[in-house]
This record gives C-alpha cells, structure tokens and sequence, in this order.
C-alpha cells in the first residue's frame, strides 16, 4: 500500500497538506482546507483509509492539524471520522488528535465544532493545544 503525500497550496482555493503513511499508520491533515471541489479531492483519501483498514490492519493515528475548513469540508472530516469509527468498531486501534491554536481569537467556536464532530460521529477526539 503506498503512502499519499500532497503538499498544500494556497491560491484561489486553499489545499490541505495531506500526509497518510502506511508504514506508520499516521495520518495528518493541516492548514486549511477550503476546495472548488471538495469531494474530488476527498474521495481518495477515503478511499486509503478504506483500504488501510480492511487491508493493513493496523493501530492508526489521525491528526488533524487543521487552522480553517469550510462548510464542505466539514462534511468531508465527518465521513473520515465516520470511517474511523467504523474501524474502531470493527475492533481496530485509532487515536483522533486535534491540534488547535489555543491563543486564536475564536478558539470556542472551533471547539465547539470539534466537539459537534464527537457527537455525531461517537468517536473521542483528543484535543490537543498547540
């Protein structure tokens, strides 16, 4: 199983660095997230989380690292929580970190979305101060 790397951009739109390692079993997306097609750019990585957990097998880390994301990617970080969830159910290792800037100005309404994201999704999420 290969890894995914892709290296975040900013422009019109804004690309999350994205980093899935087979190896490790760490996965990590960081700085924001905020795409003209949303589910394109989402679908493999579900697609590598799928195929790691049936596959692979093994515990598996999931940072997110995430400074902003929009509405449609919101949606996108449920359906990976969702997949998460599913694994850990299945009997899988999965740790959930969030790292958020404990100094930024809206910093509640941040956690209050994370802590939405536990609710819906049933799975515990580590927050993590940077």
């Amino acid at each position: 199983m290969e890894n995914i790397h892709i290296e975040g951009k900013h422009g019109v739109n804004f690309i999350p660095t994205v980093d899935f390692n087979a190896e490790t079993g760490v996965c990590e997306l960081a700085g924001e997230s905020y795409l003209e097609d949303t589910i394109e750019f989402y679908t493999p990585l579900y697609d590598w989380l799928k195929q790691y957990t049936t596959e692979v097998k093994k515990p598996l880390v999931f940072n997110f690292r995430l400074r902003y994301f929009n509405t449609s990617s919101s949606k996108c970080i449920i359906d990976i929580l969702n997949i998460l969830k599913r694994y850990e159910t299945a009997g899988g290792d999965v740790t959930v970190n969030w790292y958020y800037d404990a100094e930024e100005e809206d910093i509640e309404d941040e956690l209050e979305e994370i802590e939405d994201f536990m609710i819906e999704t049933n799975i515990k999420i580590n927050l993590v101060p940077n």
